[in-house]
Parts: structure tokens; sequence; C-alpha cells
């Protein structure tokens, strides 16, 4: 963080410890906060550069922030003032996108489905707010999703919007898995090798839909797409004192947030370009 000043080392604290946002609702509250720091610090242009640098590099394992934070550069590169209005159109695009996103779902949607869920992806929040409001019947499964727990801020969400959720520990994904009708995750990174990164539990919840049969759909728009394949990525670990690990001379706890998933367990991805089976490879 050499060379940036304090409002900025503030923003980047704020993307590598936000650990409950999803990758969407990360990227857009990162251009949030850029579009006030650009406000009220009116920073010169090799200043931006640095934070945007930094920013892109602080969660590597959700791409869509580093691909908002670089279209934003491609922009200054272009324009050296149009900083401002690079960030308000890539967070419209990346807003639109999400909508897009829903609106495909919807129409795959079976009706009165149950649907099963792991973390708290912003854009299957998108989704289920959306049926809420057009007032489509459903239900929810979703798991804790430990150790940050992320699946308590969607079973509130849910609760608000007064629909039925039924909340459960991770290790339950096995013995919930046949009262599903449709399994749907986000995605953090989609790799070009059909791999995806997303929270730590996605692939055992996506092995389980294989063994009962049912389709698991993803939702991954095309800031998530990256050049990189799975032998490349480096998976983000946490702290692990979020574990609450017994001391032990022999004890080694491990916090690895995200993990890698074949496109093989993959029924579905869908994107703002639309509904794509896999392991077919989705349209660029």
């Amino acid at each position: 963080m050499q060379g940036l000043d304090f409002r900025a080392r503030t923003i980047l604290a704020g993307v590598r410890e936000d650990l409950q946002s999803g990758a969407t609702q990360l990227a857009l509250n990162t251009l949030d906060e850029l579009l006030s720091y650009l406000d009220d610090t009116k920073p010169g242009v090799e200043a931006l550069y640095r934070l945007l640098a930094e920013l892109r590099a602080a969660r590597p394992s959700m791409i869509v922030i580093g691909n908002a934070l670089g279209m934003i550069e491609q922009r200054l590169a272009r324009d050296p003032h149009a900083a401002r209005q690079a960030v308000l159109d890539t967070r419209d695009q990346l807003q639109n996108a999400t909508r897009t996103i829903t609106r495909h779902a919807r129409d795959q949607l079976p009706e009165a489905p149950v649907i099963m869920t792991h973390s708290a992806s912003s854009v299957v929040l998108a989704l289920l707010r959306d049926m809420a409001e057009n007032h489509q019947s459903y239900s929810v499964i979703c798991t804790q999703s430990s150790p940050g727990f992320e699946g308590h801020s969607l079973a509130r969400a849910l609760d608000n919007l007064s629909v039925p959720v039924t909340l459960i520990t991770d290790a339950q994904m096995g013995l919930f898995i046949s009262g599903a009708d449709v399994v749907i995750t986000g995605c953090d990174t989609w790799l070009d090798d059909g791999y995806f990164i997303n929270k730590s539990g996605t692939l055992l919840l996506a092995l389980a839909a294989k063994a009962a049969n049912k389709p698991f759909w993803v939702l991954a728009d095309s800031f998530r797409y990256s050049d990189a394949d799975s032998a490349s990525v480096e998976l983000e670990e946490m702290p692990v004192n979020e574990l609450n690990a017994p001391e032990g001379e022999w004890i080694t706890p491990r916090n690895v947030y995200f993990e890698l998933v074949p496109h093989s367990l993959v029924s579905q991805r869908i994107s703002e370009q639309g509904v794509f089976s896999c392991p077919a490879g989705p349209r660029r």
C-alpha cells in the first residue's frame, strides 16, 4: 500500500477484510467507494492508477473486481479525465448484467421450486428477491456456509421477503438435497479450462446434486471470466482464528475460503449472454 493516502488505504482494507459480501456486491461496493473517493479527494492520475492496481490484486479469487477495475483502467488510458464516468458506466454494466441473469434464470425455473444454495451470492439473492417481488411461489434450502456463516445473512434476507427458508449446516447437504428441485450458486471466477471458483463447500454441494440427479446451475456473468486455468490459480486462505480450533502441538488448522469446481458437475451456466449447457463451453 506504499504511496496510497489514508482514504485509499481504507478502501483497500475494506475490500480485503469483507468476507461476507459476494463478488458482485463487493465489486459494486468498491465502485461506490471509488466514486466517493474521486469526489472527495480528487486524486491525481498516478495515485488513482496505484489504487486501482492494489484493488485488482486484493482478492484474486474474485475476478469480477479485477475485471471491473480493468475496464476503468482501459478508459483512463484513452481519456485520463474520464475516471468518474468510467466508474459509473462500469457499475451500470455490472448491475444490468445481474438484472439480465435473473430474467434468464426465472424463465428456466419450474413452478413453485425448492431452490438449494450455498454461501450468499448477491446474484442469487437478486434472483430470489426478483421472484418474491413478482409474487412467484418458492422456498429455499440454504447452508450456513461456515466459518463465515454467510448463509445466515441470506436466511435473514429471505425472512424479510416472507420466503420460507430452511437453514442447515454445511454437513447436512447430502441429507437435504433430495428435497430440492434445483441447486443454484454464484461464481467468483470462471476459468478458461471450465473450472469455476466459489466459496468452499460448493464442490460438496455439486457432488451431492450429481449423486441425487438434481440440476446444478451457476449464475456467472462475463465479468467473472478469467483467462487463467485451474492449475495456475491461488486460492485465498483466511486467518484460522475463525475456526476456534483447539491448540495442540500436532494440530494445524486451515481456512481455505475458496475452491475449484469442474464444469462436469454443472448443468447450466447462466450469464447475461444467455443460458449455456455444460460441460459445453459458454459463448464468449
